[in-house]
C-alpha cells in the first residue's frame, strides 16, 4: 500500500473542498452585497457609463470650432472645495466685450456617474454660438444623497452671478441646461428659483432672482419618479439609481425623495423651456409629460420629438451625436430658442 499516494489524494480533496467553500462564501457575499447596498451595482454602471461618455465627448471634438476660450476647474462652493466648474467663451470674446448670455450645464450620468469634462466639447460648441457656457460638477451618488446636488447647483449659480463682471457674463440672461440626470437637477433648480414654496420644501434659498432666469434646455431627463417604468433591465437600473440617490432601497416610500418629482410641483412661473428626447429613449414619456404640463400653464415651450417610427431610432442622449442630422437639428433649434427668448426679454 502506498501511504504517500493516499495522503496526496486526501490532501487534494481537502484543497478542493476548501476552494469550493471559499468560492461559495464569495458568491453568497457578492449576492448579499448587491441586495444590501447600491454600491456594487453603482460601480459597475459607473464604469460602463463613464467609458461611453468619454467616447462620445471625443467624437464631438471634430465639431469644436478653433479658438474657444476656457477657464477650468473653478471652485464654486466654499462648503465643498471638491466641486468645480469650467467656463467656455466664444473665440472672439474680450474682457471688455458685450456681456454674454450664460448657459449653465449640469452633466448626465444617471446621478451616479459623469463629470464636467465629459460634456466639455458640447459646451464648447454651444459657446461658439455666442454664449458663455459653464459646465458644472456636482457630487454624484451614493457619495452624496439627495438633495445635495441641488444645493451645489444652487451654489454654482450664486458664484457665477456674483462673479459675472469678471467673466463678461450677463447675469440677467441665464439658461439652465442638462442632460439625463443633469436635466433633472436643472429642472428642480429652476423650480425652486420660480416657486418659494418649493424652495422651502427643499430648505434651499434661491441664489438668484427669478427675473435672471431666462430659460431652460432639458434633454431626456426624469421629472416624475412616481411615473417610471421599473420593469426589465432598464427598470433595474432606475431602481439602483434611486436607491443610491435617495439612500433607501424602498425609495417609493421615501418621503423626502418625493420632492425630486418636480413634475408635481411645477407652476406657471416655470421658465420658458426647450425639451427634447429621442424616439427610442425609455425616458421619452417623461419629457412629453413635462412639455404638456408646462404648455397647460401657458409657459413658452419648444420641443423636438420624433415620430415613433423614425429611423434610425434615436436613443437616450441622441443630442450629443452631431454626426447625424437630428443631432445637428436639435442643436440649431435649441440655439434659436435661446436667441428668441433673449429678444423677447
Amino acid at each position: 500500500m502506498n501511504l504517500y499516494s493516499g495522503n496526496k489524494t486526501h490532501n487534494s480533496k481537502k484543497r478542493i473542498i476548501k476552494i469550493a467553500t471559499i468560492l461559495l462564501i464569495l458568491l453568497v457575499a457578492g449576492f448579499l452585497s448587491f441586495k444590501l447596498s447600491p454600491w456594487p451595482s453603482t460601480l459597475l454602471i459607473r464604469y460602463a457609463f463613464n467609458k461611453e461618455a468619454v467616447k462620445v465627448n471625443a467624437e464631438l471634438e471634430k465639431h469644436v470650432p478653433p479658438g474657444i476660450k476656457e477657464v477650468k476647474n473653478i471652485p464654486y462652493d466654499s462648503s465643498s472645495q471638491s466641486v468645480k466648474l469650467d467656463l467656455y467663451f466664444p473665440a472672439n470674446t474680450k474682457v471688455d466685450s458685450s456681456l454674454l448670455p450664460l448657459v449653465v450645464w449640469f452633466h448626465g450620468g444617471g446621478l451616479i456617474s459623469g463629470n464636467k469634462e465629459q460634456v466639455g466639447n458640447y459646451c464648447k460648441i454651444l459657446a461658439a454660438k455666442g454664449f458663455a457656457v459653464a459646465s458644472v460638477d456636482y457630487t454624484i451618488a451614493p457619495e452624496a444623497r439627495y438633495p445635495i446636488p441641488i444645493r451645489q447647483a444652487n451654489a454654482a449659480l450664486a458664484y457665477l452671478s456674483s462673479r459675472a463682471a469678471d467673466y463678461s457674463i450677463n447675469n440677467t440672461k441665464i439658461f439652465l441646461a442638462g442632460d439625463s440626470g443633469g436635466s433633472m437637477i436643472a429642472a428642480q433648480l429652476a423650480n425652486l428659483i420660480s416657486d418659494q414654496g418649493y424652495a422651502d420644501s427643499l430648505a434651499i434659498q434661491p441664489s438668484i432672482d427669478r427675473t435672471a432666469l431666462a430659460g431652460m434646455l432639458l434633454y431626456c431627463g426624469i421629472y416624475d419618479i412616481s411615473n417610471l417604468n421599473l420593469s426589465g433591465s432598464f427598470g433595474q437600473f432606475l431602481r439602483t439609481v434611486l436607491w443610491a440617490y435617495g439612500g433607501r432601497k424602498d425609495f417609493e416610500n421615501h418621503t423626502s425623495l418625493h420632492t425630486a418629482s418636480v413634475f408635481n410641483y411645477i407652476t406657471g412661473a416655470f421658465p420658458p423651456s426647450f425639451i427634447s428626447a429621442g424616439n427610442n429613449d425609455p425616458l421619452l414619456p417623461q419629457s412629453i409629460s413635462l412639455a404638456r404640463k408646462l404648455a397647460s400653464f401657458q409657459v413658452l415651450v419648444d420641443t423636438v420629438f420624433y415620430p415613433a417610427n423614425f429611423q434610425p431610432a434615436l436613443p437616450h442622449e441622441y443630442q450629443f451625436n452631431l454626426d447625424i442630422t437630428p443631432g445637428q437639428q436639435v442643436l440649431d433649434r435649441s440655439v434659436l430658442f435661446m436667441q428668441h427668448v433673449i429678444k423677447q426679454n
